[in-house]
């Protein structure tokens, strides 16, 4: 049955939606886009004059895509070189969808879309649906077809499996730059105990270059080895210059609500340098390499006004 045009309008207003939950739910804008676009044919191809309530029956119809996708995505990321990260998505990106609560801000966050990832389909999916949607346990019931009491059992196995005694330090676009710059200078300074200063005790490092580009394939742990690491990944030197292709500028920037090093080359996003912040300081870096996870960045970036470089050219 073809569209009608008020159909296509239905569709289209809850597009972000679906794209801000799907992201979420597989932590790949690309995936978040094949789900919402797959959920949008389906919507073509269903009899919509059975369909009570469309909001509810789109977003059942891309849970369940997603959850198949999440089973078949851990077996993918078992043979995936190195470590998987998230793709990283810059202000302003529709796909960040609601931020305006605490709740939100946390699950679109990279450190929380990290722990995600350790969660079964179901727990991630009930997770993302009420924590950062506000759907009821007896929504999200329908959506899954189990009972609203599994819902709440699973929301709260989901809660303490991703839960940290530190609260994610929120920092307005001025402390964000400052946050930034300071690490920067300390870990281009090669003096370790700066860059230990400002990091955790238990401080990680993880960097995700899919094989594409070099990048340590195992996490860094302990604020001791993970300055180390830094230092000799951050002092600029000739070989590391000749890899990039060149000399970019590196950025103080916002990635998923939070500080970042963003490092451009000739208008292209390298890499992003997630800073996990906290009230005792630096937690968790999550470094993306991976070029196929940082073309939507490049994109956003081209139409962005980053301001000034911290360093013009590193």
């Amino acid at each position: 049955m073809p569209l009608r045009s008020h159909e296509v309008e239905l569709f289209e207003h809850s597009r972000a939606r679906l794209e801000a939950i799907a992201y979420r739910l597989l932590g790949s804008a690309s995936d978040a886009e094949d789900a919402v676009q797959e959920t949008f044919l389906r919507w073509q191809a269903t009899d919509r004059t059975v369909v009570r309530t469309p909001e509810a029956w789109l977003t059942k119809v891309l849970t369940n895509l997603c959850l198949n996708q999440l089973t078949s995505a851990r077996a993918r990321r078992e043979r995936y070189v190195g470590t998987w990260l998230p793709e990283p998505l810059l202000p302003g990106d529709p796909m960040l969808g609601p931020v305006d609560t605490v709740e939100q801000r946390e699950s679109v966050s990279m450190a929380v879309l990290v722990l995600l990832e350790r969660l079964s389909a179901n727990e991630r999916v009930v997770y993302v649906l009420r924590a950062a949607f506000g759907y009821s346990h007896g929504e999200i019931a329908e959506f899954l077809d189990l009972t609203e009491s599994n819902c709440q059992q699973i929301y709260r196995r989901a809660k303490q499996h991703i839960s940290t005694d530190r609260v994610r330090a929120e920092v307005d676009a001025t402390s964000t730059r400052k946050v930034v710059e300071e690490f920067l200078v300390a870990a281009t300074s090669g003096e370790v105990r700066r860059l230990v200063e400002l990091l955790t005790a238990d401080a990680t490092s993880v960097g995700d270059g899919g094989g594409k580009v070099p990048a340590r394939t195992t996490p860094v742990a302990g604020a001791l080895a993970v300055a180390r690491f830094l230092r000799g990944l951050l002092v600029p030197t000739k070989v590391k210059r000749d890899r990039i292709g060149g000399r970019p500028a590196v950025y103080a920037g916002v990635v998923n609500g939070g500080p970042a090093v963003v490092v451009v080359l000739d208008d292209r996003v390298v890499a992003v340098m997630s800073l996990h912040l906290t009230g005792e300081g630096i937690a968790a870096i999550h470094t993306q390499v991976n070029p196929d996870k940082l073309v939507r960045a490049t994109h956003r970036w081209s139409a962005a006004e980053p301001g000034e470089p911290l360093i013009e050219a590193w």
